[in-house]
This record gives C-alpha cells, sequence and structure tokens, in this order.
C-alpha cells in the first residue's frame, strides 16, 4: 500500500477485497495459494494486486497482522495470569495451535525467524519477537528457562514444533506432547 496519501475510495475497496479474499484463498490453499486466482476472486487485475502488496510475503503479512498482534497481545495477557514460565508454555501452545489451525501462518512465523542478509523485517516478525523476548527474559529471571537460551531461538523451535506435529498427523495433536519435550530441554540444568 502507498504511504503518504490517502486511497482514493475504490482503491481502499480493491485493497479491502483483496485482503478478505486473500485471508480465505491462504485458508483453502496455505501460503502457496494462486495469487492471480486471488486478484481474480477480488475482481480486480493482477496489476491491482501487485500495486498494493508487490510480494507474497506481503500480501501473507497484511492478511495475517491482526491474527500476528493478537497473538502479541495473548503474550502479555497470559504474562499476567501466570508465572512466568507457565506463561510461556501456555503462549507457545496458544502459539502452534493457532499457527496450525490458520493455514499460512506458519510462513510468516518462518520468515520471522530466517537469519541472515535476507531476512525480511516486517511487522509481524517485530510483534512476535517482542512477545516472545518478554516471555524469555521473564522466564529466565524466574529461573525456569535457562540462561543461554534467545527469543528467536525459541521462536525457530516453535516453528520446527509445528512442522513436527503436521508431519506427525497434519491436525496438531502431537503439539502438546513435542512442546514438553522441548521445554523439558529449555530447563536450567538439562546441558549446554
Amino acid at each position: 500500500m502507498t504511504q503518504g496519501r490517502p486511497m482514493r475510495a475504490d482503491a481502499r475497496r480493491n485493497y479491502e477485497r483483496l485482503l478478505k479474499v486473500a485471508a480465505e484463498a491462504f485458508a483453502e490453499h496455505g501460503e502457496k495459494a494462486s495469487l492471480d486466482d486471488i486478484a481474480k476472486r477480488a475482481g480486480v487485475g493482477s496489476g491491482t494486486l501487485y500495486r498494493h502488496f508487490p510480494t507474497r510475503q506481503a500480501l501473507l503479512e497484511a492478511a495475517y497482522v491482526d491474527r500476528v498482534e493478537e497473538f502479541a497481545r495473548r503474550a502479555d495477557e497470559i504474562a499476567k495470569e501466570l508465572p512466568p514460565g507457565e506463561a510461556l508454555v501456555v503462549w507457545l501452545n496458544e502459539l502452534c495451535v493457532g499457527t496450525i489451525q490458520v493455514r499460512g501462518l506458519k510462513a510468516l512465523l518462518g520468515s520471522a525467524v530466517t537469519d541472515g542478509s535476507n531476512a525480511v523485517i516486517t511487522a509481524c516478525g517485530t510483534h512476535m519477537k517482542g512477545a516472545v523476548e518478554r516471555l524469555v527474559v521473564a522466564a529466565q529471571k524466574e529461573g525456569t528457562l535457562r540462561q543461554d537460551i534467545e527469543p528467536i531461538e525459541v521462536l525457530r523451535l516453535a516453528h520446527g514444533v509445528v512442522t513436527a506435529s503436521e508431519l506427525a498427523n497434519g491436525q496438531g495433536k502431537a503439539i502438546s506432547r513435542y512442546l514438553s519435550l522441548l521445554l523439558e530441554g529449555l530447563q536450567p540444568g538439562s546441558g549446554n
């Protein structure tokens, strides 16, 4: 979306229709949903789609930014209700379940935890990294999480738990077991 000047009413309608259709398409087909099909279903040309969303990543992020912001808010809500170590576990479980339930979200989580010069800093990545950092630091201060664990590592491991659960049964039924196994390894005294 072009920054600086407000969109015309028709451009705003196209933008909103594209987001709605994109969210539906990603829910049906995952992050690999056809962008041309999304434009067609929204009743616009491909050029209009690319004018608003120059990349698949930009469209994914725009379609799911509200969900990602909600995950970040949930981290803070849970942290107010539970001790830090428990809060981290509950939030990771919600994140992993939500990532499986909302097809396409896994791709956003994956891009948020990518390391290297080609990594794209996105609003979604910023929200997720901030949420996990707050939870990890609190759990480390509490003494329920190893001091050598980096917040980004926890997000990467959560991405791995989602992938492992998809491989196991595709439904996310193994998430609790895999998180339990993972978190045991993150506790103090479990190794370096």
